[in-house]
């Protein structure tokens, strides 16, 4: 695909498909998605899952890159430039700092932990953590490892620091070869082996079996059950319906500007429809098929229904970086095994990393006129710097902070306004064409009314909702631990400046050009 200006191109439509759906799927989709289904209802979560994928996923899809390509028209591969174009109002430019801010944050906090399954593939392929035969003592081997607790595995943060910073020299040295010799051809590797990794993992828990004899009940069969059997009476819980909601920001990669900046690197006319329901279809396939097939039934057939469901409370790192050590100590070739589940979580995680840093990156270039390798080492210095922080005050809750302001309540936050700037402020009739245009196919008719009211109505209670039962709790750290309280002010108040340097630079870029 050739661009109709000076600026990157993408080298196929394969690259992009690939490289959007790379940016979608992440760590979320193999960790997150299968304890999010087994303590919301199992199969009946997956219906408020699907009608959220209607109404807010696929939606936000087609007018993310409906803004995107809107932008590129007019150089701007990041949100600022974009909302500036949709609405000729001085403040649009700041609406569009968020974008820029969230990708920066999230990228920060989740490059360390993209590297914690690098070092964990190299434990796998070692053996290293064989020797652990419990629950108890392979989550002491993790959190020793991150530097949580005291433990005789590591005596230091030095084996995390040194993957932290491989995982760093890899990101930023994709980035720094730009869209086309970069991130497109990271996408057409990593996204093949991943799906590769996911099938042969896959059929690896499928011919599990029953494992032990004397307890037929712990099998995969009812692993598989435990994830897909509905229990309905869950459907009368609000809360079920908000994290399916979230579960589809977080698969989607929605709301954080990612999008946008990939898609500003096509032409006016290439397709967009397609390529979105192409990316979107390609994510729930690696999410719902194989991210609902590995974790959860190899934890029930190893454990048990009651182990397995402590499992899933504890989160997805206790599933991801705990339980599956422990089985694959206990099957044959485990340690081979290991090293696929964990680099095809590295995979995951670095196809949508880079992504984050993209939004940024193309900022700086388009609205300064800086080189690509010099908006990237700008990006580097500020990502390793802040990193730090994540690193050492771990423990301290300082990168739970950062993930709920930028992870989740800013992706819905973000979400709302670009929706409302697009459908409603640029126009939903203008939109509807932008959107359209040069498509293999046409949007079918029902997503207009979707797409004007019921996305950005879903959007507002969400956020309300969002805000009034977690985000106003947390903004006045009501059940934080006193301990833990410093640490949560030093996160807001990096974030903080963060915030105000892309706000700063914003106020410059605008400043220096006759717009």
């Amino acid at each position: 695909m050739s661009e109709n200006n000076n600026r990157e191109q993408w080298g196929s439509r394969i690259g992009l498909i690939l490289a959007v759906a790379g940016n979608a799927i992440g760590l979320g989709n193999f960790l997150r998605f299968p304890v999010q289904a087994a303590q919301n209802g199992g199969g009946a979560f997956m219906i408020p899952y699907f009608i959220f994928f209607l109404i807010l996923g696929i939606p936000l899809m087609w007018i993310e890159w409906g803004i995107g390509r809107h932008g590129g028209r007019f150089n701007h591969g990041s949100a600022p430039g974009m909302f500036d174009v949709l609405w000729k109002n001085k403040a649009a430019k700041y609406f569009g700092a968020v974008g820029l801010f969230i990708s920066l944050v999230i990228m920060i906090y989740y490059t360390y932990i993209e590297s914690w399954t690098l070092g964990f593939s190299f434990f796998s392929i070692t053996k290293t953590y064989f020797d652990e035969t419990s629950f108890d003592t392979m989550k002491n081997f993790l959190y020793s490892y991150q530097g949580r607790e005291a433990g005789t595995h590591f005596d230091s943060l030095l084996p995390a620091y040194i993957f932290m910073l491989i995982t760093f020299a890899i990101n930023f040295w994709i980035l720094f070869k730009g869209i086309s010799a970069g991130i497109e051809k990271l996408a057409k590797i990593a996204m093949p082996l991943l799906f590769v990794f996911g099938v042969i993992l896959v059929i690896r828990v499928l011919t599990l079996g029953a494992p032990d004899p004397t307890h037929p009940e712990n099998s995969v069969i009812n692993g598989l059950a435990f994830i897909w059997n509905p229990d309905l009476s869950k459907l009368g819980n609000p809360s079920v319906w908000i994290a399916a909601a979230g579960q589809i920001f977080f698969t989607l990669s929605v709301g954080m500007g990612t999008i946008h900046a990939y898609a500003s690197y096509l032409k006016p006319k290439d397709d967009i429809v397609l390529s979105g329901l192409s990316t979107s279809a390609t994510n729930e396939f690696a999410e719902v098929i194989l991210g609902g097939s590995i974790a959860i039934p190899a934890a029930v057939a190893f454990f048990g229904l009651t182990m397995t469901t402590q499992i899933a409370a504890g989160g997805s790192f206790d599933l991801g970086f705990v339980s599956m050590p422990l089985i694959f100590r206990q099957i044959p070739f485990g340690e081979f095994f290991g090293f696929l589940w964990f680099l095809l979580l590295f995979f995951a995680g670095i196809t949508s990393s880079v992504a984050m840093g993209q939004p940024v990156i193309a900022f700086l270039e388009d609205e300064f006129k800086i080189s690509r390798k010099k908006a990237t080492a700008i990006l580097a210095v500020v990502v390793l710097i802040s990193v730090q922080f994540v690193i050492f005050f771990l423990k301290f809750g300082f990168l739970d902070e950062m993930d709920y302001w930028a992870g989740t309540f800013g992706l819905v936050l973000f979400a709302f306004v670009e929706t409302v700037l697009f459908m409603w402020v640029f126009g939903a009739d203008k939109a509807w064409k932008e959107m359209n245009e040069g498509g293999d196919i046409g949007i079918p008719r029902i997503f207009y009314p979707i797409m004007k009211y019921v996305t950005p109505t879903v959007l507002f209670v969400i956020m309300i909702w969002w805000f009034v039962q977690d985000a106003f709790p947390i903004l006045l750290l009501t059940n934080s631990n006193p301990e833990q309280v410093p640490y949560i002010w030093g996160a807001r108040i990096l974030m903080i400046l963060l915030y105000a340097g892309l706000f700063y630079l914003i106020k410059k870029a605008w400043s220096k050009s006759s717009r």
